[in-house]
């Protein structure tokens, strides 16, 4: 196991867009290690599609290019993008269904308008279009294209990772929130955009962000109970889930994320986990 992403940009481009993923992707079997770390580069890459763009029409454009690419991927200029050559690889390594890549483009699509959700059920359905469908090709993956079970463990444990990490824009990153918090409890709350864009709100902001923790922490509970549905080979796709805890706890105290901690710490914490089960 090596932390060292020097000269790879996929390893790279996971450690600077989700350094959590990419530290739980060196307890993966080696491997399915740079296998995995594929299918997170290409995550991130249609993550921050929305990020280089300021109207959804080129975003379009430049996710169009990926579905254009699963689709020939001997193509030239899909052959020789790296995040592109090492995903066609994880694909063949993993079974990965190309159906399934598709419809990660297709949400992330969905992702450029900025559409506000509704609902905490609409939030927990993008959730569980982007981060739980990442964390179902993951234990795929790591099964060889097996059936990996767990598929309710993915579901509850997606949702229970995008919401921590939503809490933690809505405290630290107000600029991306984009949309995602539910707009009838901030209405209920009395909570504006214009409140949190500027961090404001006091009371009213905490009792928004306890009632996500509230959300979070039993979806990660219902993940845990459903663990036991998954295959042992699949079992490091959920290693990413292993901060949530800690985070979400952290955050109903109003104390700084896990995502503030040293980096050998959240390590040393990542390699606790990966010895228990679940590692989460």
């Amino acid at each position: 196991m090596t932390e060292d992403a020097a000269g790879d940009p996929v390893a790279s481009l996971v450690r600077s867009a989700d350094f959590d993923r990419y530290a739980a992707a060196l307890f993966a079997p080696a491997e399915a290690r740079p296998h995995l770390l594929a299918l997170y580069a290409f995550d991130a890459e249609l993550a921050r599609v929305r990020d280089l763009v300021s109207e959804p029409m080129p975003g379009e454009l430049r996710l169009q290019w990926w579905r254009d690419a699963l689709a020939d991927p001997e193509r030239a200029d899909a052959a020789s993008h790296p995040i592109m050559r090492a995903l066609e690889a994880a694909i063949r390594y993993g079974g990965l269904p190309r159906p399934a890549l598709e419809g990660l483009i297709d949400a992330h699509n969905d992702g450029l308008y900025d559409d506000p959700v509704a609902s905490v059920e609409e939030m927990e359905a993008r959730f569980g279009a982007t981060r739980s469908a990442v964390l179902r090709l993951a234990t795929i993956l790591l099964a060889k294209g097996r059936e990996p079970g767990g598929a309710d463990a993915a579901g509850y444990g997606g949702v229970a990772l995008g919401v921590s990490r939503l809490i933690a824009d809505i405290r630290l990153r107000p600029e991306r929130l984009r949309g995602m918090v539910p707009a009838d409890r901030m209405a209920a709350r009395g909570v504006s955009l214009a409140d949190l864009g500027e961090r404001r709100g006091g009371a009213r902001v905490a009792g928004l962000v306890a009632e996500l923790v509230a959300v979070g922490t039993r979806r990660l509970g219902e993940a845990r109970s459903a663990f036991a549905t998954v295959d042992p080979e699949a079992g490091a796709a959920f290693l990413p889930l292993a901060p949530v805890a800690r985070d979400l706890a952290r955050y109903a105290r109003q104390d700084a994320p896990e995502g503030d901690s040293p980096r050998w710490l959240r390590m040393a914490r990542l390699w606790r986990a990966s010895r228990r089960s679940p590692p989460f």
